[in-house]
């Protein structure tokens, strides 16, 4: 062979060409029940997850994202539903019943079959609850998990009993639920592992899907195919169980109440968030600070625990060379009350609940960044889509994120961002207020976000707010048609 010295270094011209011209692999790190102030960087509390702050050194973080809300008081479901399927509330609401079917479009549009239509590896690990079957879409699955680990030493007939009965929850729920009562409550001990949830199957849910990762990353590193992986924890979901180290990081009697609990809320029953909501049935009625603090412990020490594990999969992506063309995105599924507003769940309107921490990070993203844009959370999945080459498609209601965080658009995000909770609650919010309506209570709640982020002061009866309302009410209607919400809620036009 003539030349073969030059013959090879233009091969390897080439290889290296098309090694550059790759394209990137995908990773969603995603968390379940993680408030957006659940995140140290961001220096809200006293949690501490240096891997994630880390990882927001490294990309750039969109402040103020949201969940669009819920047809289920799983709210996870819905949120889930959005991601993957690219739709809004109530339009995935109806496509996810073409799942229970096997539509063959459907299911062929959805998130990771568009990656692998794509020319994408797809792996999936950790929480589904989703209609349609995760390895009916998914290439390569592992430890596939429901909705939430098995109530701790749960009693099914207790639990059916405390469903339709009309008694008070405490004397019917299982093991973990209605505490603590006291300072000397030894009901429940997160660290049991005989208590089933986080520990069943005898290592921790978060350490086996850290495994499982790992797993993924040792195989894909050996195909010249890219990848995406859905990562999908379980924590910091109740019951919230981690190692006594981690416990013994954060003293209950150190941990702070948050600035707006409080030991009850209004119209709780009339918003759906009664002492029967399984959420809200965790500690007891009235709020106490030893209940609240009791929790965000075991909260906080869990989410110490995922950050750890998430420390080892990042690791394990530049242990093998891949981080450099891997785009990595972390959000979660929604946040979370515990004791904010004296609410322990995530079925309502305020931003404890809706708003999640979200960063992107990846080749052509800025490091360190900040932004303050409103955003939904499922913009992810038309940001994976765009950085993967694949054409978005119409249905797809979201928008990617990558312009926004390169600085390509000069949007400032949403115009309005949508909230719904069952027919029990809608929200607007825009211009930094907030306006919450309760149509079975009858009532609208206004908020001054930018000075009270707290969301204390109602102003929605005060004279001097009214025209806020009327114009929040109106973008509330308008939103409603966009995101074909039939709930009626005319009787309420003030």
């Amino acid at each position: 062979m003539k030349y073969p010295i030059l013959k090879l270094l233009c091969l390897a011209l080439l290889f290296g060409s098309c090694q550059k011209e790759k394209r990137p692999n995908v990773v969603l790190i995603f968390t379940d029940d993680q408030t957006y102030k659940a995140v140290g960087a961001l220096g809200y509390n006293q949690v501490k997850t240096p891997n994630i702050d880390q990882l927001y050194s490294e990309g750039t973080s969109f402040t103020h994202a949201y969940n669009m809300g819920s047809w289920s008081g799983a709210v996870c479901t819905a949120s889930r539903s959005m991601l993957i399927s690219g739709m809004s509330v109530w339009n995935a609401n109806k496509n996810r019943k073409k799942w229970h079917v096997k539509d063959s479009l459907s299911i062929a549009n959805t998130w990771p079959k568009l990656m692998e239509s794509a020319g994408y590896d797809t792996y999936m690990t950790g929480k589904w609850h989703v209609d349609v079957a995760a390895d009916d879409i998914f290439q390569n699955t592992v430890h596939i998990r429901p909705g939430m680990p098995n109530d701790a030493v749960n009693h099914p007939q207790l639990m059916k009993e405390y469903k339709e009965g009309d008694a008070m929850y405490p004397a019917m729920m299982p093991v973990g639920y209605n505490r603590p009562l006291s300072a000397t409550d030894t009901s429940w001990n997160p660290a049991d592992k005989g208590r089933s949830g986080f520990w069943e199957g005898g290592k921790h849910w978060s350490e086996v899907l850290k495994d499982d990762a790992l797993s993924f990353i040792n195989k894909a590193s050996k195909k010249d195919k890219p990848f995406f992986m859905y990562l999908a924890f379980n924590a910091p979901h109740d019951p919230r169980q981690s190692p006594q180290k981690y416990l013994d990081m954060y003293p209950v009697e150190d941990i702070e109440l948050p600035k707006n609990f409080r030991t009850d809320y209004d119209f709780h029953e009339e918003i759906g968030l009664g002492y029967k909501l399984r959420d809200e049935a965790l500690a007891p009625f009235p709020r106490t600070e030893l209940a609240v603090k009791t929790h965000l412990r075991e909260y906080y020490a869990l989410i110490t625990h995922l950050d750890e594990q998430i420390g080892g999969i990042l690791s394990e992506l530049k242990a093998k060379g891949l981080d450099e063309n891997t785009y990595v995105f972390f959000t979660a599924d929604h946040g979370l009350a515990i004791g904010s507003h004296g609410l322990m769940g995530k079925q309502n309107m305020y931003d404890h609940s809706m708003r999640v921490p979200l960063l992107v990070k990846g080749p052509s993203i800025p490091k360190g960044v900040s932004l303050d844009h409103d955003v939904f959370l499922q913009d992810i999945m038309p940001s994976a889509l765009e950085v993967a080459g694949v054409q978005n498609s119409d249905f797809v209601e979201f928008k990617s994120l990558i312009p926004l965080a390169t600085n390509i658009s000069k949007s400032n995000g949403l115009d309005a961002v949508y909230g719904c909770y069952l027919g029990l609650q809608r929200m607007v919010r825009k211009d930094n207020f907030k306006l919450i309506a309760y149509p079975k209570a009858k009532k609208l709640r206004l908020f001054d976000l930018k000075n009270d982020p707290n969301e204390l002061n109602d102003l929605a009866e005060n004279p001097d707010y009214q025209t806020k309302v009327k114009e929040l009410f109106a973008e509330l209607e308008k939103l409603q048609g966009h995101y074909n919400d039939e709930l009626d809620l005319a009787f309420m036009k003030p």
